[in-house]
């Protein structure tokens, strides 16, 4: 009767029952590096701050407290030297930017016939939005280099599996094509706080963009830089008609933040202490788990960004490296969830305790 689903590409994550089930089977347990999901406490600022925001009965507005918003640009401003967001009318509170991303060709009416340029390595929600909307998405190295009209193209740096850091310069000339060719460019820069080797830029950096928001969206996300991905919440910002129809067609969906969760996002964005102490966990388990898979003949390439390492071993396939570490007990992912580039690939996700992640290196070194 309901058939929506078959639109949508196979949910990836089902395919590692197999090796998380041999994976446990390992005498000390499973080391489970596939997901990349926090596993570090919440702040206490940010429990303090929902906590006090508990006794909300009324609805939430859709475009969110003047508080969250503001909090938003500030941070915008401090962290990525992006200036001249409007609190009013150039920011949107989001519940979890996947659930945007998702949703955005949607929201925006584009459909059956329309184009969607997604990364050729990629994250599957930008090519399931577009299934849902009936559009057709192309995967490209370079959406400059797409030869077609196109409606919506995104962008992902650091990119989610390979951690690659997209440069200013090849930012700014996507943004010039999507500017002459009347595209909307999705920046999803939910790892922005987490550039290792190099620094992260935002497409609305006043040096990519030339101070101008047309035709642009930046998209972020406290889940990695707060650990608050259970709690569902990010913000897109950037053209303003476009926040503007997002708005509209999202008031008439209920798609309303929870109140207590703006005001844990508000005391989030306002603090930077903790990321930085978050920042020195990853690079600790970074460090040590990038020593040991080399050490132990993987290669790592790319990963100068986000909670990943992108890996590949001479002797395995994307799903042989996966099955050769489950003997382990070591689950990661495999980088054919991502694209055909990512299929002698597999992603090693920084999301482990400490304890976890010291019982892969061990393993690895055994």
């Amino acid at each position: 009767m309901f058939e929506t689903s078959r639109r949508l590409p196979d949910f990836p994550w089902d395919k590692l029952a197999p090796y998380k089930q041999k994976a446990a089977a390992h005498p000390d347990g499973i080391v489970d590096l596939s997901i990349g999901s926090p596993v570090d406490p919440v702040p206490d600022l940010i429990r303090t701050a929902l906590a006090e925001a508990a006794d909300a009965p009324a609805y939430p507005t859709t475009i969110g407290t003047s508080t969250v918003r503001q909090a938003a640009v500030d941070w915008m401003a401090r962290r990525l030297d992006v200036a001249g967001v409007d609190p009013q009318a150039g920011v949107l509170p989001v519940i979890g930017t996947k659930e945007l991303i998702m949703l955005l060709p949607t929201l925006l009416g584009i459909g059956a016939g329309d184009t969607v340029l997604i990364p050729d390595l990629a994250y599957p929600t930008y090519e399931a939005g577009a299934a849902l909307a009936r559009a057709t998405s192309v995967p490209v190295a370079d959406p400059a280099t797409y030869d077609g009209a196109v409606r919506v193209a995104y962008l992902n740096s650091p990119r989610n599996p390979s951690g690659e850091i997209t440069p200013a310069e090849d930012l700014r000339r996507a943004v010039e094509w999507a500017r002459a060719n009347d595209v909307l460019l999705v920046s999803d820069e939910c790892y922005t706080e987490f550039g290792w080797d190099a620094r992260p830029v935002s497409v609305l950096h006043p040096d990519v963009c030339g101070g101008s928001f047309d035709n642009l969206l930046a998209v972020h996300s406290l889940s990695k830089r707060s650990n608050l991905a259970g709690y569902r919440g990010g913000f897109v910002a950037g053209d303003e008609s476009v926040v503007a129809e997002l708005l509209a067609v999202r008031k008439h969906a209920g798609l309303m933040v929870p109140s207590p969760i703006q005001a844990a996002m508000a005391a989030g964005f306002a603090d930077d202490a903790h990321v930085e102490e978050q920042r020195v966990r990853y690079l600790r388990r970074r460090a040590v788990l990038r020593d040991a898979l080399t050490d132990a003949g993987w290669v790592i390439t790319l990963s100068n960004g986000g909670l990943y390492l992108w890996a590949a071993h001479p002797d395995h396939d994307s799903y042989g490296s996966v099955g050769a570490l489950a003997d382990r007990g070591i689950v990661v992912a495999p980088g054919a969830f991502y694209g055909t580039a990512g299929e002698r690939h597999v992603r090693v996700a920084l999301t482990g305790t400490d304890e976890r992640v010291d019982a892969a290196v061990k393993r690895l070194q055994e």
